[in-house]
Parts: C-alpha cells; structure tokens; sequence
C-alpha cells in the first residue's frame, strides 16, 4: 500500500535550482585538489608542515602530516556526501535541476571560495602550512592562490547568476503542484 509522506511548508512543480549543492562541492572537489595534487604528488606542503614542531624531514614528523592530510580529505570527502544529500533532497523537493552554467559556476566559486578561506586561514592567520613551504613558504606563492581563489569565485558568480537568468528569459514560473499540501509518495 503507498505511503504518503508530508512535507513541510508550500508544495510547488518545478521550483527554481540551488547552487547550494554545486557550491558544497566545489568547496569538497577543490580540497581533494588541493590535497591531492599539492599535498600527495607535488609534496609542496601537507597540513601543519609549517609548524616547526613536525618536520616533513623526519619520518615522525612525516607521519603526523600524514594522519592530518588524512583527517582533511576526510572532511572534504564528507563535504562531498553532504552535497550528494542535498542534491538528493532537492530532487525530492522537486527542483528543476540547474543547467550546466549554473552548476559548474556553483563548483568554480565553492573551489574558490575553499581557496580563499584556507588561504586566509591555514596560511595567512594560523600559519600551519604555506603553498610552497619546500621553497620555505614564500608570500608570492600564497598571495597567488589567494588570487586564484577570488578568480574562481568571481567567474564562479558570473557563470551562476547567468544560468538563473537563463529560467528567467524562458520565461519560468513555478506551478501549484496538485494536492499541495497533501503530501507526495516516496
């Protein structure tokens, strides 16, 4: 026998897409790269190789950036899986999907948002790694992944707002679902 199941709050036919679950993951996508590729296959850095306390020069040292990359590519993999429900619970709501514009400029200016705030944060304020900490940290090399960063957001933005603007010159307006308020089968 079908169940139905209540939903909250009005109850529309094809509602506008979010960029919510593009943004989260370009913040989780942009931490693998940076994990990845800057941390694993270049080796310029891991997390707290700045510290002084934990050489990446002795096996000791090695291994405790080792276990904290691996507790950051943990929290960028579950950024990745909260953006995977979010998607799943705006196809239940549902939500027009976004068009390709819309969505990879919600992953552009989530990666770069992460630049941004790590950049500030991990190298800038707290100081536990730089982008090139095997040339001894310089400055140029973090103020140029600040830069990217605020380059990927900007682009980002741009390639958002004209994929909404896309519904909008079709034309879109949401419709009344039937039964709203009823509930919807699962």
């Amino acid at each position: 026998m079908p169940t139905s199941v209540p939903t909250s709050g009005p109850s529309s036919v094809g509602e506008p897409p979010s960029a919510a679950a593009s943004l989260m993951y370009g913040v989780g996508l942009g931490g693998f790269v940076d994990g990845i590729v800057l941390h694993q296959i270049l080796q310029w850095h891991h997390m707290v190789s700045a510290t002084g306390d934990h050489p990446v020069t002795t096996v000791a040292g090695l291994e405790v950036n080792t276990l904290a990359d691996g507790f950051f590519h943990l929290v960028t993999w579950m950024v990745v899986v909260g953006a995977s429900v979010v998607t799943l619970a705006q196809w239940r709501q549902g939500r027009l999907p976004p068009s390709w514009r819309l969505h990879l400029g919600g992953l552009l200016a989530g990666w770069g948002g992460f630049n941004v705030v790590e950049g500030l944060v991990d190298h800038q304020l707290l100081g536990v790694h730089h982008v090139r900490d095997d040339l001894g940290g310089p400055l140029a090399w973090d103020l140029g992944f600040l830069a990217f960063g605020a380059v990927l957001v900007a682009v980002g933005w741009v390639m958002v707002r004209a994929g909404s603007r896309s519904l909008d010159d079709r034309g879109w307006v949401p419709t009344p679902a039937a039964g709203a308020g009823a509930g919807r089968r699962p």
